[in-house]
């Protein structure tokens, strides 16, 4: 046979050779090594200009990307799996994911949100699930606080998470337990002297103007998630806005009378005629959260995500994509929401069936969306102060951080996708 004939039929069977041009992130439970890093993956692909795509309820919510040997690399540097697919093998897939008889959707996710978290200075590793997946999964973020907040620079960001914070100038209800330890007193007066700096003749006051500013954030457009007490403190000081209803150890004069009757329950995002907790030595802001109520041990602690239309709801199955729909349960100070306090245009994505409790609710507020997330730290069930943070090395499939890093992604949508 002639060198001719052999280089042709060389060329002939290339040409049968299926050439790749496709990476998939599977997501499910079995192909995917670390489901956390993948979405630091696609972060990262958005971040240099790649395309992408989210393939809603397939596999789990995978992710589709184009083919090049940086992405390859990095997915290999990350430790993330990931599967070489032809044209011919995704157009089959697309296919399959528009048909009508599918619970699936294809989402464009168009640019990498800018991420600013809001968290103090010297914060401690324990304080915050969010800024512990951000880093794990390589995702950048800004750290702003209330000084940022005030000056409006949240206008450079498009999603925003709130810190284990208090915003109703109570100090975390902290005050029983750890009033005489150091870091409580140190907290409090650095709080005291920032309000002050800021212009605030009292902390309430000035957190109340932080609130005030991040509802404008949302409503003018933005993207805000907040987990454990950064969600109900956020409603109450949204609620009491011109109300006093700290106690003199907080602010140094006593609460307004009959301050529960004064609530403006039409200010908050989430929660109606819920009732404070007067009482400056109970650890709870009222009765929002069901930790004081509900006797769930650890090993039936358990939620259920909601399966929603993937083509008509897709933004309720972008913020619920994951490869289980029972997560593991966990506790915080706001550990869960009373579903009976949770107002009827905010919807309950996660739901813990022995109690009816809600665990995962989203909202839209004026032109933006918010997402509040009942508990502390997904991998640890009851978190106290002082313990040493998680290691997400050992938990890089956790369906609780999944929940977390689709709100990251989910404002990178294109925004066709995201109304409602």
């Amino acid at each position: 046979m002639s060198l001719r004939l052999y280089f042709y039929l060389f060329l002939f069977f290339c040409s049968l050779k299926v050439s790749a041009s496709f990476v998939l992130l599977p997501m499910d439970e079995s192909s995917q090594q670390n489901h956390l890093k993948a979405y630091g993956i696609t972060y990262w692909c958005l971040n240099n200009q790649y395309k992408a795509s989210w393939l809603l309820n397939y596999r789990g919510g995978s992710f589709l990307l184009p083919d090049s040997e940086e992405i390859r690399k990095e997915c290999q540097i990350r430790g993330v799996s990931y599967e070489i697919l032809s044209d011919s093998q995704v157009n089959l897939i697309l296919e399959e994911i528009a048909s009508p008889s599918q619970n699936m959707e294809t989402i464009i996710l168009e640019k990498a949100p800018k991420i600013a978290v809001y968290t103090p200075q010297g914060k401690q590793p324990w304080d915050d699930a969010v800024t512990l997946v951000l880093t794990y999964a390589e995702i950048p973020f800004t750290p702003v606080y209330d000084s940022e907040v005030l000056s409006d620079q949240l206008l450079m960001y498009d999603w925003l998470h709130l810190h284990h914070e208090d915003f109703t100038g109570q100090y975390g209800k902290f005050y029983s337990a750890y009033k005489n330890i150091p870091w409580y007193i140190e907290q409090k007066a650095a709080a005291e002297i920032l309000a002050k700096n800021l212009g605030y003749s009292k902390v309430a006051h000035e957190k109340g103007a932080v609130a005030k500013k991040i509802r404008d954030f949302v409503i003018g457009g933005g993207f805000m998630f907040a987990m454990c007490s950064a969600t109900d403190s956020f409603d109450i000081a949204l609620a009491a806005d011109g109300v006093d209803i700290c106690e003199a150890m907080f602010d140094g004069d006593a609460s307004e009378p009959n301050y529960q009757s004064k609530l403006n329950f039409q200010n908050s995002f989430a929660f109606k005629d819920f009732t404070l907790e007067r009482r400056p030595e109970q650890y709870e802001f009222s009765n929002i959260d069901m930790t004081l109520q509900r006797r769930i041990p650890m090993e039936k602690d358990y939620f259920t995500l909601m399966e929603f239309s993937a083509k008509w709801d897709a933004i309720p199955s972008m913020l619920c994509q994951n490869h289980t729909q029972l997560v593991k349960g966990f506790m915080g100070q706001t550990t869960s929401f009373n579903s009976d306090l949770v107002k009827s245009n905010v919807l309950v994505m996660g739901t813990c069936e022995l109690n009816g409790e809600a665990r995962y609710i989203h909202g839209q507020k004026g032109k933006g969306m918010f997402t509040f997330f009942g508990g502390h730290d997904p991998e640890d069930f009851q978190h106290k102060v002082g313990d040493p943070p998680t290691v997400l090395d050992l938990h890089p499939n956790s369906p609780g951080y999944r929940l977390i890093l689709n709100n990251v992604l989910f404002p990178a949508a294109r925004k066709k996708n995201q109304k409602t």
